[in-house]
């Protein structure tokens, strides 16, 4: 019986695509049990990354190419699992009565458009029936279903695997040496200013006479932390420019650096407190282990689902 069934379907297939391809756009790439997946269908889902590519990789079409490429097979990937999700759902003879459909599509129409009318404008635009957007809302719905019964279920991680991932992957917690630093930025408005390396000194002058790093920081300085009295928080050496973190990281807790000069900026450095490097203790790393143990899990049960419903489904992909 199978046999017989694949005839119509490879009659189809050779329709489409026979060596007059002109219109590849309309060609077959998929086929998911009895449902085609033509070209244009993958072009439509994956446009709108297609154009974020475009803009990220302008002028560097080597790297372009690359990453269109790796997208435009996820993107099918992605389609032929919705499709076997859907081909299942039939199979399984699970209903969707009509009545909740409506309830969705309403639902919908509220979130994102607000009433009817602007609704069959945007559909209109989009050349998109309100049949079409009433069965993508249906199939989203499925999917969703479908995959929060198959995939999203209860997992728990032992504390046992998280304390494996952890002492595994030592070097993921690794924070290098860090230092508690505020800084007093003075911006130069031109390559031969001298000014302001001048007001740089006294404030300099004025700090050792008693006036605080805060308040020199707040009344003077023109970095984005001025607001904060020059309050950088905690930070690594890789956040400063070298210049910068070379001077600060010799510096001792409550020590002020020298006026530090660069061609656009100069600088003063108040290191707060020093924190050597070290490896985050597992308590601070737990939570964000577990999410990702979790995640992981997720992702083996989904594959694991995903091929199960592969083998038992009849797939094609064309090149």
């Amino acid at each position: 019986m199978k046999l017989f069934r694949l005839i119509p379907i490879f009659a189809m297939v050779f329709c489409f695509v026979s060596p007059a391809r002109a219109e590849l756009a309309d060609g077959v790439k998929a086929i998911v049990n009895d449902t085609v997946i033509t070209y244009a269908q993958v072009d439509d889902f994956t446009a709108p990354a297609a154009e974020a590519l475009r803009r990220q990789y302008a002028g560097q079409p080597a790297e372009f190419s690359q990453k269109f490429t790796a997208m435009l097979n996820d993107g099918l990937e992605q389609l032929v699992e919705r499709q076997l999700i859907l081909t299942d759902f039939e199979v399984e003879g699970y209903k969707l009565p009509d009545s909740v459909v409506d309830e969705l599509v309403a639902e919908r129409v509220r979130e994102r458009f607000g009433d009817r009318t602007t609704l069959m404008k945007t559909l209109q635009a989009q050349g998109m029936t309100l049949e079409q957007f009433r069965k993508e809302v249906r199939e989203q719905y499925i999917v969703a279903a479908l995959r929060s019964k198959n995939v999203s279920q209860e997992i728990v991680i032992s504390p046992y695997k998280i304390e494996n991932y952890y002492l595994a992957h030592q070097d993921d917690f690794k924070i290098e040496d860090e230092i508690k630093l505020r800084m007093i930025v003075l911006n130069k408005s031109s390559d031969d200013d001298t000014n302001t390396l001048g007001l740089a000194h006294e404030i300099q002058t004025k700090i050792k006479e008693g006036a605080t790093f805060q308040e020199m920081a707040s009344v003077y300085s023109q970095g984005s932390q001025q607001h904060q009295a020059g309050d950088w928080g905690w930070v690594e050496r890789s956040v400063l420019r070298k210049e910068l973190a070379d001077v600060a990281f010799t510096l001792k807790p409550g020590e002020v650096s020298d006026v530090i000069e660069t061609p656009e900026s100069d600088y003063l450095m108040l290191v707060e407190q020093v924190r050597p490097a070290h490896v985050k203790p597992l308590g601070e790393t737990r939570d964000d282990i577990e999410k990702t143990l979790r995640t992981q899990e997720q992702a083996r049960i989904e594959k694991q689902w995903i091929d199960g419903l592969r083998k038992k489904t009849f797939v094609v992909i064309f090149p």
